[in-house]
């Protein structure tokens, strides 16, 4: 690694909106940590990275809902030898079930990668990172948590409120955390959970790459929130007016 070359860690980096977030991080020049369930993925990925823009790639293969695997994350973004200077929390979880259709082992788990994975990589990170006095941290939230749309839309709720919080705590100390709010994504996201693309109107539906250039902008002016397109702004305005009884009886099955 060239002196003065930044290392982002990106977790969920194999497809995507973390797919994107590495790719264009590459672009840039980054150096790049990724870390995902899938071994063989992972290092395909960095493979083409390496290949196509010249950076050096690290992978951790981890499930962040196995604590073991979430602590090897969390050495690696505490490491103080190799620091990391932007930190993407983007790993996901989804359930296409209703809250009580759900095995509440499986709602816990998506509590483990979406709530407890986010708060101890950000406090891995943000420990070196005032240290140091530089760096940055985006965590992955969602739309949804300006809606009534059960665990996921509360867990993300929370990603949310946490992030703002440390926005401006650790600002003074030449920090920048923002909570990147996406709405309906052409991903992997929701096929996985068997979710069409008829689920939403298409206008709804965003391109991770748009999303990730526009993310990486409001980071880079120091945002604390970045919200893509005009259209989910203006959901996520309309969600603080609109009573949330009306806001649930009208909500549509789908995620973030």
């Amino acid at each position: 690694m060239s002196q003065g070359t930044r290392t982002a860690l990106v977790t969920g980096a194999t497809a995507g909106i973390g797919h994107e977030f590495a790719r264009q991080l590459a672009v840039r020049g980054d150096d790049l940590v990724l870390a995902a369930r899938d071994a063989e993925r992972l290092d395909k990925v960095a493979a083409e990275l390496r290949a196509d823009h010249g950076v050096d790639v690290e992978v951790l293969a981890a499930d962040l809902a196995d604590p073991a695997q979430l602590a090897a994350v969390e050495a690696r973004v505490a490491d103080r030898e190799r620091p990391v200077d932007l930190l993407v929390n983007n790993a996901g979880f989804g359930l296409k079930k209703g809250f009580l259709d759900n095995d509440v082992a499986d709602e816990v788990r998506m509590l483990d990668v979406l709530v407890t994975a986010v708060l101890r990589l950000s406090h891995a990170a943000l420990g070196v990172m005032t240290e140091r006095g530089h760096g940055q941290v985006v965590n992955v939230s969602s739309v949804a948590a300006f809606l009534p749309r059960g665990s996921y839309a509360a867990a993300k709720a929370w990603v949310n409120a946490f992030s703002l919080w440390a926005h401006q705590e650790y600002a003074g100390s030449g920090v920048t955390v923002m909570a990147l709010c996406p709405g309906f994504t052409k991903t992997e996201f929701h096929e996985r959970m068997d979710v069409s693309r008829g689920s939403a109107p298409g206008f709804l539906w965003l391109e991770a790459e748009r999303l990730v250039r526009e993310a990486l902008e409001d980071l880079d002016a120091g945002k604390a929130m970045s919200i893509p397109s005009k259209r989910y702004t203006a959901i996520a305005t309309l969600s603080r007016t609109v009573p949330r009884p009306l806001l649930q009886r009208f909500q549509k099955v789908g995620r973030r």
